[in-house]
């Protein structure tokens, strides 16, 4: 818990006076006032979580891919087999993943952690999989705290070694039925509005899947203020790790960008953690998974892209991560009226 409780004792709100600030600086730029859109609001937001205006430039990037197991893949919730999770593990640290191409274009380094895969070792391992939460819990509390503590870690090391901007990652076969769980659990909307295909199943195996959540649900009844209680009942070693990550980033105070629907669910979990968590956050895209749009609200997140896209890996948070630069750039390289020497309305 020493880990966990040094991050939680540096997560604070934001910097007002940095906030104020940006927003004035926004109106002084060579453009029309709102006309960024999204992204000016953006970066007056990441001034607050690093308390100066203009904040550091997000760049260097790092995305941190998160690995583990599910015991509720017993419970035929996905057609793909177990192993997978770690083949691709195996895959991404050859580089050979669509994370790893978008990464190498955007310029963003790929950290791959093993806290929980079926097989294998890892330095960062908790244990091999979940337990199956359709019948029990799916973790244990101090299982839950050592994979937050996993991911404070990961966050640490890579602003120790100069990263600026934090980007989530995940992979693990059968993830988006827990993934939907915490959801479920932390928004109070029912499960079968927040339960998706994942990697393309049938109606029927969807209803399985859906009706599986509710009995997990159900038996274990997570409280849904206790962030611990619900990662250890329904969810997942690399759900519990992301949500460290993003406790880590934010004790940093440098911006978190969300991949999807896994990166969400974990996001729930941090805030529930330590609410001020929530500063550092932004959603990179919406996920084709139902309930990420659903998490994201319940956020109050608005995704900076909407691609359709579904895979996880990180690869809508690497997609985003241009974006999240370019609204901090303008704070620092554009022109103001005076300075251009440019007529005001």
């Amino acid at each position: 818990m020493e880990l966990l409780s040094a991050a939680l004792d540096r997560i604070g709100p934001p910097d007002a006076e940095a906030v104020a600030a940006a927003d004035a600086l926004q109106l002084r730029l060579t453009k029309p006032p709102g006309a960024l859109g999204a992204l000016e609001p953006l970066a007056s937001k990441l001034a607050g979580l690093a308390g100066v205006c203009p904040p550091p430039l997000p760049e260097p990037a790092a995305v941190a891919i998160f690995a583990g197991d599910h015991g509720v893949h017993a419970q035929g919730v996905t057609p793909w087999p177990q192993e997978v999770t770690g083949q691709m593990v195996g895959n991404f640290l050859a580089g050979g993943a669509v994370v790893n191409a978008f990464a190498r274009q955007a310029g963003v380094s790929v950290t791959v952690i093993d806290v929980g895969v079926a097989t294998g070792e890892s330095d960062y391992k908790v244990r091999t999989g979940t337990r199956d939460l359709a019948v029990e819990p799916a973790l244990t509390r101090a299982e839950v705290v050592a994979a937050l503590e996993v991911g404070i870690a990961v966050a640490r090391n890579l602003v120790e070694d100069g990263a600026k901007a934090l980007l989530t990652g995940d992979m693990g076969i059968a993830n988006t039925t827990p993934a939907a769980a915490l959801i479920a659990a932390f928004t109070g909307v029912p499960a079968d509005e927040v339960t998706g295909r994942g990697t393309g199943i049938d109606d029927r195996t969807l209803a399985h899947k859906t009706w599986v959540i509710e009995g997990a649900l159900a038996l274990h009844r997570p409280d849904r203020a206790d962030g611990i209680d619900v990662l250890a009942k329904v969810g997942g070693l690399e759900h519990a790790a992301i949500a460290g990550f993003i406790l880590g980033g934010a004790a940093a105070r440098v911006p978190v960008i969300l991949d999807g629907v896994i990166a969400a669910s974990a996001a729930l979990a941090a805030v529930a953690i330590a609410p001020d968590a929530i500063h550092a956050l932004v959603a990179g895209h919406r996920s084709a998974e139902p309930g990420a749009t659903v998490a994201l609200k319940h956020l109050n997140l608005e995704p900076l892209v909407d691609l359709g896209l579904r895979l996880g890996e990180g690869t809508g948070a690497v997609l985003a991560h241009g974006l999240v630069a370019s609204a901090v750039r303008v704070l620092h390289e554009v022109a103001t009226f005076d300075s251009a020497g440019v007529s005001e309305k």
